[in-house]
């Protein structure tokens, strides 16, 4: 593009989002600044304590006909995949009741799968190839994923998803309970029947891997500043720099990829997104004596167990005090040598009711999907910042979005 040297890009946010959107538009020509407050992939960050699956079957909404019945013995359950603090309960209701909306019909989750499909079905290539770019090859391991259940029965029971994935092309291998032991020692006997996903891929240091994409970035040519953004500079509805604590950073555009903080900046430029935090917590187990030779899902605790797997999450407000539901206990026995003292971690990670889809601003149009630069297309649990937007067609308008 002949204007990509007069326009300055300044990303919000060094999570995988801003990180890769930043490496893209330096390769675009675009001038780009990095604003991030924090160590890119430090512990701080949402990505570090990652599982990281880069899975192509990443693509069956949490929103799915029948759930809301579910909601009552997940709120019950002290192990339970979800909790709210009931007085936050008025403030999430929209969300709630956009979330059950979303997947109340078999069509809108056929058509969300669809959608999410062509958004991560080619995604350990794209991040294969971008950790090779950024000198850490080794970083993707590319040995499958591995999705473990009790029984075929327990599998069928999930016919519906694993269904819709056949449906958009997906390919898997099931693996009975011998050829289970053969490839995966480790596992559990209550384990006895798998799928593998060979194109799955996963991440073995996320938080490396960001600091890896931005030391990138920067390399070829864009400025990384350590701030926090508080808001925006507008010039006759135009965007001509985003504000820090004490300073004015000019640009042209910007991309907002601030995780949960991404609700408040877009909503002081006139949009209204939909976004809620999850807490996740992942469990890191000290000296475990055992070895995972690719990653696994165990069908009874739906996380990433890769040497650090995620408990459970709960609803609330980013920014309130942690409320554990237990962490140590929603660990399912996937593995018969777990025995030493979890340590539980809080990161915080937005939720959009809607996975589907990434749109442009319906307002102010002076910033950037931070989906529409990034490179990779999938990164489980990664912080990706989304709205219940429509796709729609990139187009060009006068304010420069």
């Amino acid at each position: 593009m002949d204007d990509t040297i007069r326009t300055h890009v300044a990303v919000i946010g060094a999570g995988i989002v801003g990180a890769c959107s930043a490496l893209a538009l330096v390769r675009a020509g675009y001038q780009v600044t990095l604003i991030e407050p924090g160590e890119p992939g430090g512990t701080q960050a949402a990505s570090y304590g990652n599982g990281a699956f880069l899975s192509p079957a990443s693509i069956i909404p949490m929103s799915v006909p029948g759930i809301w019945k579910k909601v009552p013995g997940y709120l019950t359950d002290p192990n339970g995949p979800l909790t709210i603090r009931w007085r936050y309960l008025a403030r999430l209701a929209p969300w709630l009741f956009r979330f059950l909306s979303s997947g109340h019909s078999l069509a809108k989750v056929r058509r969300t799968a669809s959608i999410l499909w062509s958004l991560v079905s080619d995604s350990p290539d794209l991040h294969a190839a971008l950790a090779a770019s950024c000198g850490r090859a080794e970083i993707v391991r590319r040995d499958g994923l591995l999705y473990a259940y009790p029984d075929r029965a327990a599998f069928e029971q999930e016919a519906l998803s694993w269904s819709l994935r056949r449906e958009n092309g997906l390919a898997w291998r099931e693996i009975g309970a011998s050829e289970l032991r053969e490839i995966e020692p480790a596992l559990s006997p209550a384990y006895s029947f798998g799928i593998l996903v060979e194109s799955g891929a996963n991440c073995t240091d996320p938080g490396a891997y960001v600091a890896a994409v931005v030391a990138q970035a920067v390399a070829e040519g864009a400025e990384f500043v350590q701030a926090a953004v508080d808001g925006f500079e507008l010039r006759d509805g135009k965007l001509v720099g985003v504000r820090t604590r004490g300073a004015v950073i000019s640009c042209d555009r910007a991309v907002i990829a601030a995780g949960i903080r991404s609700k408040a900046l877009a909503q002081s430029l006139g949009d209204a997104i939909p976004l809620e935090s999850e807490r996740g917590y992942h469990v890191a187990i000290e000296a475990p004596g055992f070895e995972l030779r690719r990653p696994v899902m165990p069908s009874d605790g739906k996380m990433a167990n890769v040497m650090r797997p995620e408990a459970c999450a709960h609803r609330a407000r980013w920014n309130l005090p942690p409320s554990m539901p237990s962490p140590i206990g929603a660990v399912p026995k996937s593995f018969s040598h777990i025995c030493t003292a979890p340590i539980p971690r809080l990161r915080i990670r937005p939720r959009p009711p809607v996975g589907s889809a990434i749109g442009r601003p319906r307002r102010m149009a002076c910033r950037s999907s931070a989906r529409q630069h990034a490179a990779p297309r999938s990164f489980m649990h990664s912080g990706m910042v989304t709205s219940a937007f429509r796709p729609r067609r990139r187009r060009r308008n006068s304010s420069g979005a």
